[in-house]
């Protein structure tokens, strides 16, 4: 069986016609951008906008591929669920899956590309100075913790929350929030540890290009509040913690 769907802000437009089943877009060209085991990603311009088509194939976690929501399936249900909460995100122009007797076979999606932004862990590396601007600092901070907030409140944790899943545009200031596979709404017994894990992966980065201050203040901004306060300092000591035990497995192999 397969399913193919064109969101409706795209429907009748050209990547619309270009890709208008899966078949069509199993069977386009475009730039490789990255390609693994379970996935690849072509950018493609159509008519003077880029976009970018993720094709999974029947690969990966056997189990998944039975009996769980797909990985292809996550990643563009969360992706809506971006969207519905108020998080900015790149807009999903299309996407479907194959299976055949129950078994995932294929799937792809369509995102439109998100014009003139870079990835955070780019702008550390290559802009340092934008970043550590005191304006772009606060502004990027304050959306990001925002966005952050957001999920969590809605029990959902990214799980692969690092800086280069993070979009920046400096000619506006704006952060976006991208590729989400993994993402899952948690119920409350698992879902605090899912957070500390969320606001750990974004620390990991923040360790190697932030003061402590500023990594506190980006704690204050998702808490909310203006000044450390115990709960505050607590989530911190967990943040924390949740680095050691990372390096202490790293060590052992696990």
């Amino acid at each position: 069986m397969s399913d193919w769907t064109i969101m409706p802000d795209f429907v009748g437009s050209p990547i619309a016609r270009r890709l208008a089943c899966l078949d069509a877009a199993f069977q386009a060209d475009g730039e490789r951008i990255t390609r693994d085991k379970i996935s690849e990603v072509l950018r493609i311009d159509c008519d003077g906008t880029r976009y970018y088509l993720k094709r999974y194939i029947g690969r990966g976690f056997q189990l998944r591929r039975i009996l769980w929501v797909t990985r292809a399936e996550a990643e563009w249900r969360n992706l809506l669920r971006f969207s519905g909460w108020g998080v900015p995100t790149a807009d999903v122009a299309a996407f479907g899956q194959r299976r055949r007797f129950g078994v995932f076979m294929r799937g792809a999606m369509i995102t439109r590309e998100i014009p003139h932004t870079v990835d955070l862990l780019w702008l550390a590396r290559q802009r340092p100075e934008i970043l550590r601007a005191p304006d772009h600092f606060a502004g990027i901070c304050r959306q990001l913790a925002v966005i952050v907030r957001t999920l969590h409140a809605n029990r959902f944790t990214h799980n692969d929350l690092h800086w280069r899943n993070v979009l920046y545009r400096p000619s506006s200031g704006e952060v976006f929030l991208i590729d989400c596979p993994n993402g899952h709404c948690w119920p409350h017994p698992i879902l605090a540890y899912r957070i500390i894990k969320d606001l750990a992966s974004l620390d990991k980065a923040a360790r190697q290009y932030l003061t402590r201050t500023e990594r506190l203040r980006f704690l204050l901004a998702y808490r909310g509040i203006a000044r450390l306060d115990p709960p505050a300092k607590k989530l911190a000591h967990q943040v924390l913690r949740a680095h050691s035990r990372r390096a202490l497995r790293k060590r052992l192999g696990f």
